[in-house]
C-alpha cells in the first residue's frame, strides 16, 4: 500500500493507537482483563497478531450470537409483562401525530444512508481510506468484522423473534416487510459509525476532537433510530434492542483490538516480530 502516513503498519499502530489520552489500551487492569490478554499472547506467539486478532473477533462473535438469543428470552418475558413494551404504541402514535409531506421524505432519505445501500458503500470507502492511510489491514479486518456481526445479529434476530412491524396504516412508504426485530438500521448505525469512530480517536491528539467524534457518532445512532419509529417501520422495542445489541458487539470488537495492540506490543518488545512489518 501507498501511504501518506510516516508511521504506518504495526509501527505506526503501536506509536499512534495504543494510548487514547493518558490511558495506556496494552494495559488491563482487571483479572479478567489479564487473563485474556494472557490468553491472546499465547496465541499470537503462534498464528501472529493478525491471526490472534481474527480468532478473538470470531469468538466475539459467538458470545454476541448468544446474547441475540437471549434477548429473545427476555424480551419475551418483558412483553409478557407488558413492561418496555407498552410504550411501543404511545410513542408510534406520537410520532404520527409529527408527520408532515416534507418531513416524511427528509426523515426517509436520512434513515437510507444506515440502509442496506449506502451503509456499506459508505463504510467501504472509510475502511479503504484508514487502510492505505495506516498501511495496515487492521481497519479493513475490524470494519468488515463489525459490519458482518451485526448483519448476522439482524438476521438472527428477526428469525428467532418473526415479531411484526407496525400496521402499514400507521407506517410511511416505501414498506418493509421483513421481521421487526431487531432494527437492521439502528444495529448498522451503531456498529459501523462506533467503530469507525473509535479508529479515528485512536489518532485525534485532543480531547475536543476525540469527544467531537464520539458525540457525532453517538447522534448518527440514536437519530438513526428516532427515525425508524418515526417512520413507523419499526416499535421502540426493536430500537432499544438494536441499541443494546449494537453496543455490546462494538465493545467486544473494540476489546479486540485491544488485545490485539497488547500482543502486537508484546512481540515487539520481545523482538519475535519486527513491529514495521
Amino acid at each position: 500500500m501507498t501511504a501518506t502516513d510516516p508511521q504506518g503498519g504495526q509501527e505506526g499502530e503501536l506509536s499512534n493507537d495504543r494510548f487514547v489520552g493518558g490511558r495506556d489500551l496494552t494495559r488491563w487492569r482487571t483479572p479478567l482483563g489479564r487473563h485474556l490478554a494472557g490468553t491472546v499472547l499465547w496465541l499470537s506467539a503462534r498464528l501472529g497478531p493478525h491471526a490472534a486478532l481474527i480468532l478473538t473477533l470470531a469468538v466475539g462473535a459467538a458470545i454476541a450470537a448468544a446474547l441475540t438469543f437471549i434477548s429473545a428470552e427476555v424480551y419475551e418475558s418483558v412483553a409478557d409483562a407488558d413492561g418496555v413494551a407498552a410504550l411501543d404504541h404511545p410513542l408510534l402514535e406520537t410520532a404520527m401525530r409529527l408527520r408532515s409531506p416534507w418531513l416524511d421524505a427528509a426523515v426517509t432519505v436520512y434513515t437510507d444512508v444506515a440502509g442496506t445501500v449506502w451503509m456499506p458503500i459508505i463504510a467501504a470507502t472509510i475502511m479503504l481510506v484508514l487502510a492505505l492511510k495506516r498501511r495496515s489491514w487492521t481497519p479493513v479486518i475490524l470494519i468488515v468484522t463489525a459490519a458482518v456481526g451485526s448483519l448476522l445479529m439482524t438476521i438472527a434476530g428477526k428469525r428467532l423473534f418473526g415479531r411484526a412491524r407496525p400496521p402499514l396504516t400507521d407506517a410511511v412508504p416505501p414498506y418493509e416487510y421483513s421481521p421487526s426485530f431487531p432494527s437492521g438500521h439502528t444495529l448498522n448505525a451503531i456498529v459501523i459509525a462506533g467503530i469507525v469512530a473509535y479508529l479515528l480517536i485512536l489518532r485525534r491528539r485532543t480531547v475536543r476532537g476525540r469527544v467531537l467524534t464520539a458525540l457525532v457518532a453517538g447522534l448518527f445512532a440514536f437519530t438513526v433510530g428516532l427515525s425508524r419509529i418515526f417512520l413507523g417501520h419499526h416499535w421502540f422495542t426493536d430500537v432499544l434492542g438494536a441499541w443494546t445489541l449494537g453496543a455490546v458487539w462494538l465493545a467486544l470488537v473494540i476489546t479486540a483490538h485491544r488485545l490485539y495492540l497488547t500482543a502486537t506490543r508484546h512481540a515487539a518488545i520481545a523482538g519475535d516480530t519486527p513491529p514495521g512489518r
